[in-house]
């Protein structure tokens, strides 16, 4: 009788111990490992203005949120942004997107960031509070060069006193955003 007799039981908590397994190898892998080291990082350490943090069973996924710097025309907004990893981190960057409605030189309409560092400057040495603290320093330091969003390029280049009653606009909403 021998196999025959196994009963279905059996094999689903051999199944559910393998899935176990397979999770546990899952979470060691070395983007996972260095998402943890990131996390305790902002934890034990947070840089001012900027917050971030996995989402509930997914290092992979992270939402974070940048607080407008003091004395400029984003004071007082409170910005959220998504953080999507890959197994490639961090030898390749997360693709970082605002949730928040933004009007900004270097971000499109859909949220995606026009920063160098998140691009062709990438380096590994870079972690989620170095990407969230330049991103945070871009909103106060724009290129209007290398445009995103051309309106707010140009804005930002002829008329300056405009540019920042649209920001403050931003920071407005960012107050009764979800």
């Amino acid at each position: 009788m021998g196999l025959k007799t196994v009963s279905s039981c059996c094999v689903a908590r051999d199944l559910a111990g393998l899935c176990m397994h397979l999770k546990e190898v899952k979470m060691s892998t070395p983007a996972r490992k260095r998402l943890m080291r990131d996390f305790k990082r902002l934890q034990q350490d947070p840089p001012a203005g900027i917050s971030g943090a996995p989402q509930d069973n997914n290092i992979m996924l992270w939402n974070a949120v940048i607080f407008g710097p003091d004395d400029t025309p984003w004071d007082g907004g409170t910005f959220k942004l998504t953080l999507q990893f890959t197994e490639d981190y961090p030898n390749k960057p997360p693709t970082v997107r605002f949730v928040s409605r933004m009007f900004h030189p270097n971000i499109y309409a859909d949220g995606s960031i026009c920063l160098d560092i998140l691009q062709n400057q990438w380096s590994p040495i870079y972690d989620v509070a170095a990407i969230l603290t330049s991103i945070q320093s871009l909103l106060c330091d724009p290129n209007p060069n290398s445009p995103a969003n051309s309106e707010a390029a140009r804005m930002f280049s002829e008329n300056k006193r405009e540019y920042n009653r649209r920001v403050r606009e931003i920071v407005e909403q960012s107050w009764t955003a979800d």
